[in-house]
């Protein structure tokens, strides 16, 4: 009866590995001399081969007697083709236009475009969306960090540490939300025929305004969530009775109808008796005498605080309403532009309206389908994007911050208020004062 011999794994071990099986032999040797059979014991544990347990032995042994240190490590060279480097600086100096795609890259590099979309999946060629950012003055940094710094708790640059938990702000903002896009991507089979659109014109797609109001979601102590923060999104349109009869309605059928034409009035007719009502009950019941801070930015038909009209709204009851109006070219300071817009477009999308009234009621469907949880996420993204706004003075030359939300949720690590940096907020109080005092001078002393 024959004997079965063990087979070893024809692999080549790691430095640590090679390290632990000389540690393991230094154990099991008396005055330099290794004991009987510790090299066979030795390659039985690590499943090795004996010879290569004995060149490590002897190659120890070789260096104690020269008053070496210990080096096992792998002297293997590896052979074959290597990696072609990512030409850093060729890219660095091509033009955004001369790389716009892996075809045009590859032939400014003279690199193959096999080449470069292996580089794009190592990480070491990174896809990017280059936007536009508004324009910033010095007078509108200012007003940025300004913005930025007054909703930090504290009263002056030394004591201002973290951003108010901002519970008691409502955010509102507008939208133009289209019909159809122009050219929709979806996945079809092979043997699919695809899905035929038409309209009119690509130009003239229908569309609809509508006016977002979203506050900060509220859990309680076994993360249940007792508001959901969504106070409601409402479209500019109004009812009219049809002029004539056809085959989809008859004469004096309610229609509704696109308000075309955006004013003041009509903006503030939708405050006044949409949106105000809507928040008076939806609103955390559990809270005393309510001040709410009503969010928006400069566009010309928003009202202000001092609009004699909304004077006569603003307070009811136990709320009192005061609009405020965020920095001129800071859509990055506002929720809805920030990610919850996109959110709500790409949702209703995928429910592909068919006409006005659709559309209208698959905004709205997808306003109210969005989980808390998103919209609780894009609170704390608006705090980090603040960080970055003091940490470039004011500017929007920043990426977006991006904090791992999820794994510190999961970790109960996800902060309330986020730490801004002490040196950042610092900084930013004197430029603002420093601007405050050159304009106080310019203007002289008061008549």
């Amino acid at each position: 009866m024959g004997h079965s011999t063990p087979t070893h794994h024809n692999r080549r071990l790691s430095n640590v590995q090679r390290l632990k099986i000389l540690l393991w032999l230094l154990e099991r040797q008396v005055n330099g001399v290794l004991k009987h059979g510790a090299v066979t014991e030795a390659a039985k544990h690590f499943n090795v081969a004996r010879k290569t347990v004995s060149a490590l032995w002897n190659t120890a042994k070789n260096q104690k007697a020269h008053n070496q240190p210990y080096n096992v490590d792998n002297k293997f060279i590896k052979c074959g083709k290597k990696r072609v480097e990512c030409p850093t600086e060729k890219i660095i100096q091509l033009s955004m236009g001369q790389r716009t795609c892996i075809r045009d890259l590859s032939a400014m590099l003279g690199l193959s475009v096999t080449t470069i979309w292996r580089m794009i999946k190592r990480g070491l060629i990174k896809p990017h969306t280059n936007p536009i950012h508004p324009p910033m003055r010095e007078d509108n940094k200012i007003e940025r960090m300004r913005w930025v710094l007054s909703l930090l708790i504290g009263d002056s640059g030394h004591t201002k540490s973290k951003f108010y938990p901002m519970y008691n702000f409502v955010h509102l903002d507008e939208k133009w939300f289209d019909q159809t896009r122009k050219s929709q991507r979806y996945y079809r089979c092979a043997n699919e025929k695809p899905k035929y659109r038409s309209a009119s014109s690509s130009t003239n797609i229908q569309k609809v305004m509508f006016t977002a109001v979203v506050a900060r979601p509220r859990y309680n102590e076994e993360g249940e969530c007792t508001f959901d923060g969504k106070i409601g999104i409402f479209p500019f349109t109004y009812q009219e009775a049809a002029k004539r009869s056809s085959k989809n309605r008859g004469r004096g059928t309610m229609v509704t109808k696109i308000i075309k034409s955006i004013t003041k009035d009509v903006t503030r007719d939708v405050l006044i008796h949409q949106i105000i009502p809507a928040i008076m009950e939806k609103w955390p019941q559990e809270e005393g005498t309510k001040t709410i801070y009503i969010q928006q930015d400069n566009a010309k038909t928003h009202i202000h605080q001092d609009d004699p009209i909304w004077q006569q709204h603003c307070n009811q009851g136990d709320f009192k309403f005061v609009l405020i109006q965020q920095p001129p070219n800071s859509p990055d300071l506002n929720i809805l532009d920030l990610g919850f817009f996109r959110s709500i477009q790409s949702l209703m999308h995928k429910l592909m309206p068919t006409d006005e009234n659709d559309l209208l009621e698959k905004v709205a469907q997808a306003f109210n389908e969005l989980e808390p949880k998103k919209l609780s996420k894009v609170w704390m993204t608006l705090q980090y994007v603040m960080t970055r706004i003091l940490q470039v003075k004011g500017g929007n030359d920043y990426d977006l911050p991006h904090n791992n939300k999820d794994r510190l949720e999961a970790l109960g690590m996800l902060p309330e208020q986020v730490q801004a940096n002490r040196w950042h907020v610092e900084e930013c109080w004197d430029l603002v004062q420093a601007y405050q005092n050159r304009a106080s001078t310019s203007r002289g002393p008061s008549s």
